[in-house]
């Protein structure tokens, strides 16, 4: 097959796939902390409170967080950002595995749209991670991919935005990564967000590699630990019924945000931060 007949039939597999929004502001290349959040703050029991550790999809960086990271230091939480370098599922897993190893004490675990398949295989095996959090994200077992997932029920218009181009594979040769037409990326999923915040987000998007939406999950942490979900209702990424569906697999205490996009974290950044309070606690 050829490489352009290849990366058509990648973007038609993808069709359905939902990746996370990009954000405004500068990317992250590296994890985000607070000096005002570096000690832990104990709770109403007494105990430390947990890290959080935030992780991002595709098409963002660790900012698309920045409101969720402002409310959780007001509350005392000490939180990390961790940069998902979208390039595979189980190397973006390994990463992330590797920043939790910088952790002392309990951690919540959050991840968002793609995020979500990178904490369900980094999570496994790991005793300090107390609760998963999964916003708008995809909650994958063993066997799945996301492009899978996003396919499983109607409702995804993300294929016809998607626009694709080669880059360098560190061992020679090129992959395919995919990014968002700009002119296309507010109606698509972050409608709930001011339209000079969404342009931003349209210009800094981070591309992702369909690698990582191809590979499949190895492991699902969600079996033995317990979880949470917040739907998004007006996600036309990852369908609310996709969510939904997932949410319910994994036993997640689950809520839905009725009119957010998948921009949930940038549009309703307190409904996030209250249901990662509740896995705090």
């Amino acid at each position: 097959m050829s490489s352009s007949s290849r990366t058509r039939s990648v973007v038609r597999t993808l069709a359905a796939v939902a990746l996370a929004p990009a954000v405004a502001g500068s990317l992250l290349a590296t994890t985000v902390t607070s000096s005002s959040a570096a000690t832990s703050q104990n709770d109403e029991t007494g105990k430390a409170k947990p890290t959080i550790v935030l992780v991002h999809g595709a098409f963002a960086d660790a900012s698309s967080w920045s409101d969720v990271i402002r409310r959780l230091h007001r509350e005392g939480y000490p939180v990390v950002a961790a940069a998902n370098p979208l390039r595979g599922l189980g190397d973006d897993a390994a990463y992330v595995r590797s920043v939790l190893g910088t952790v002392d004490g309990p951690v919540v675990l959050v991840g968002h749209s793609y995020g979500g398949s990178v904490i369900t295989e980094a999570a496994v095996g790991d005793p300090d991670v107390k609760a998963l959090v999964y916003i708008a994200a995809f909650i994958p077992d063993a066997g799945e991919s996301a492009g899978e997932l996003a396919g499983k029920f109607p409702g995804s218009t993300l294929g016809e935005t998607l626009s694709t181009s080669s880059y360098p594979l560190p061992g020679g040769g090129t992959g395919t990564e995919l990014t968002i037409k700009q002119d296309r990326f507010r109606k698509q999923f972050a409608a709930d967000v001011p339209a000079t915040t969404a342009t931003i987000m349209a210009a800094t998007q981070r591309p992702v590699s369909t690698l990582a939406l191809e590979e499949k999950a190895t492991k699902a942490a969600w079996k033995d630990i317990r979880s949470f979900a917040l739907i998004a209702g007006q996600d036309y990424n990852i369908p609310p019924k996709a969510q939904l569906w997932m949410a319910e697999r994994a036993k997640a205490r689950t809520v839905t945000v009725k009119g957010a996009s998948h921009a949930v974290s940038v549009s309703e950044p307190a409904a996030v931060t209250d249901l990662i309070r509740r896995a705090a606690r």
